[in-house]
């Protein structure tokens, strides 16, 4: 194998050396300790280093990497103490994800390195995020995202792709193509030639290299890096290799034909890089046998450090404050109990919540809005009418449809501290970006401490005649997922104080809008920057006879029927934010009444009801008076047809339900 010098010194190439190098001695000794039962895991990349080793040598210290299993060299390369990353390996209290992650599942900011999840393609996409960040922000820098072969037969890698090619990023994808996923070799995998033939389709260059030779790996990214700057442009490159040992240690080799052994171990990347340094005189025999054990006492010493450091123990109460990171204290808040005070005005719902985002935009200039159409559209419900103007096109984005890759992106930008707003065009397509909300940004938090100020908007609910696709109610989806928060205004006042909170908010919000009450209700709003308290339930009627615990439209019903009845003396409760709950309000409403409906316009089977009404069975059984009840819609899709659509509503069977348990 031949080398490159590159232009560097040999002093600058023993460092090379050395960095390729450490990685392979600390694999050797992992794969010791998994033998002794002191680690429970590994994902080998011997064999493999020169990429996770020259790419990383091949980009600026404080620009974002994307790595995956088999990248042990980026964590070296950017100097990680190897006493944490042994301590991350066995699951230790003081490793980086404080035992909550396993090897390379974690992140570091301080070394701009991005955590990966099991979910290969989904990361791709935050790469774009952290490239958009540094485009706004022109501080002169790239982004680089590892995938595998197998990784790019999911669509998050066609998402990745197309929008940082549309959007222009400066983006270097690097596929790593050792010929298997796990034991699925590349002819299950893809029928083109070759992977990089698929840049073309996107629009971007791409090139395929020897993924073995670290100077290769080196001088091709440095390139490649100030390509993408000079045209602000992503660009593809594939690197060919091969996984010497298995997708890990458990799964061993015996699928792989033994001949592919042989015939890539003399191209063992480490080996030839050394053979190459003795050929040239750029060291000898001698060096190296005093740096190998050099490095060997170096490993040895930083493996003492892991075990001579004091364990701290697990307590219950670390591991569910660290879910959320904590919100600091901004704006003008009310509270359910201290009403905003000062100026207000008369809006639709629908007002309110464009007079949020417009204030949030003048507030918080690194503030970005994605979603489809709503730039000179406005959006399907002309909610980001007139921002495109006001804000311009860097701030105010229209998107590809490709709801996962935004999201993935939301959640890039949100490393270089930018906040952003996604728009769902209607509240059933994010069913397209799940994995990103419920594993990638509902567990950054807990999972290596980064908190994504993102704010996640979606036009929800039935009784407008739109069908199945347009009309589900699906919060319940979310409200299980810890790391998120889940909010549900039914007023215009409550719509635009949450929501100018949800962008106060350092963690992932979920905001759910009523497509029916946009234009059909009004009401007080207060004027100029206000938030209300997220988690906060509101209080909308005291009465003594029976509680009705609610949210979203269901309010208006309730509020109607009760109107109408005042001599029942219902209790309505407004839970405004189902994630998390306020057992206190919840509570205080059972009691002052003893009976209980939870009304909802979501399906009623594993409907957030059932918690509620769970909950409250569990915490608040001495003062009830009646079993607790729950209202939801027909356990069927939405229909179409409007007289289908509202016997499949629960509004009718709530009147039914409320004289049920006042007579009970």
């Amino acid at each position: 194998m031949d080398f490159d010098r590159c232009g560097l010194s040999n002093d600058e190439l023993i460092s090379f050396y050395r960095r390729l190098l450490l990685p392979r001695m600390i694999e050797e000794k992992m794969l010791l300790y998994l033998r002794q039962g002191k680690i429970s895991k590994w994902f080998s990349g011997i064999g493999q280093e020169a990429i996770s080793v020259g790419a990383t040598l091949a980009m600026l210290p404080d620009e974002w990497i994307f790595p995956l299993h088999r990248n042990l060299g980026v964590f070296t390369t950017r100097n990680m103490p190897l006493h944490r990353l042994f301590l991350q390996w066995q699951g230790s209290r003081n490793g980086y994800s404080l035992g909550r992650e396993r090897s390379f599942h974690f992140g570091s900011k301080e070394h701009h390195i991005c955590g990966m999840i099991s979910h290969l393609g989904p990361q791709l996409a935050l790469a774009d995020g952290a490239a958009l960040a540094a485009k706004l922000s022109g501080t002169g820098k790239v982004s680089l995202a590892f995938t595998g072969e197998g990784g790019t037969s999911e669509g998050d890698f066609h998402e990745a792709l197309n929008v940082a090619a549309v959007w222009g990023l400066p983006v270097i994808f690097l596929i790593e193509n050792n010929g298997y996923a796990l034991s699925s070799p590349v002819s299950e995998q893809y029928r083109c030639e070759s992977l990089v033939d698929r840049a073309k389709g996107y629009g971007m260059e791409g090139i395929k290299i020897d993924g073995n030779n670290l100077m290769t790996v080196y001088d091709t990214i440095r390139g490649v890096r100030e390509y993408c700057l000079q045209e602000q442009k992503p660009y593809l490159i594939e690197c060919m290799t091969f996984r010497m040992r298995g997708h890990e240690e458990a799964s061993g080799v015996k699928y792989v034909p033994a001949h592919l052994f042989e015939e890539w171990a003399p191209k063992d990347p480490v080996t030839n890089f050394e053979n190459w340094l003795l050929a040239n005189d750029i060291i000898n025999a001698d060096f190296v046998a005093q740096d190998r054990a050099l490095m060997a006492n170096f490993i040895e010493r930083e493996l003492q450090m892991a075990t001579e450091t004091s364990f701290v123990g697990f307590r219950v109460q670390d591991e569910l404050s660290s879910v959320y990171a904590i919100p600091a204290a901004s704006g003008e808040v009310a509270t359910n109990d201290e009403p905003v005070l000062g100026e207000e005005k008369e809006a639709r719902l629908v007002d309110a919540i464009s007079e949020a985002i417009d204030l949030a935009m003048a507030k918080h200039d690194r503030l970005v809005l994605m979603g489809q159409d709503i730039a000179g559209y406005g959006g399907a419900f002309k909610i980001t009418d007139g921002l495109l103007a006001k804000y311009g096109p860097a701030r105010v984005r229209n998107t590809p449809l490709c709801e996962s890759a935004i999201l993935g992106t939301a959640l890039g930008l949100s490393l270089e501290g930018y906040q952003s707003m996604v728009e769902m065009q209607f509240a059933d397509f994010v069913s397209a970006g799940f994995t990103q909300i419920v594993n990638n940004l509902a567990k950054s938090h807990y999972r290596w401490g980064h908190a994504p100020n993102v704010v996640i908007r979606l036009p929800t609910g039935a009784g407008v005649g739109a069908g199945p696709f347009h009309s589900q109610s699906n919060e319940g989806w979310f409200t299980h997922v810890p790391g998120l928060k889940v909010v549900y205004p039914s007023t215009p006042a409550d719509a635009k104080g949450l929501l100018l909170a949800a962008f106060e908010d350092p963690n992932p919000v979920l905001f759910f809008e009523h497509k029916a009450l946009y234009r059909s209700i009004s009401g007080k709003v207060p004027v100029g920057y206000k938030t209300l308290p997220i988690g906060k339930a509101r209080q909308v009627l005291e009465g003594n006879m029976i509680s009705i615990i609610t949210y979203g439209a269901a309010v208006h019903w309730a509020l109607e029927y009760a109107l109408a009845n005042m001599h029942l003396g219902i209790d309505i409760l407004d839970l405004r934010t189902l994630l998390p709950l306020d057992y206190d309000s919840i509570r205080a409403s059972v009691e002052r009444t003893g009976k209980v409906l939870v009304l909802h316009e979501d399906t009623l089977t594993y409907g957030i009801g059932a918690e509620i009404a769970a909950w409250i069975a569990e915490h608040c059984f001495e003062s009830l008076d009646a079993p607790v009840m729950r209202c939801g819609s027909l356990d069927t899709p939405v229909p179409f047809n409007r007289v289908l659509e509202q016997q499949f509503l629960p509004q009718q069977r709530m009147v039914e339900m409320i004289e049920k348990l006042l007579a009970y």
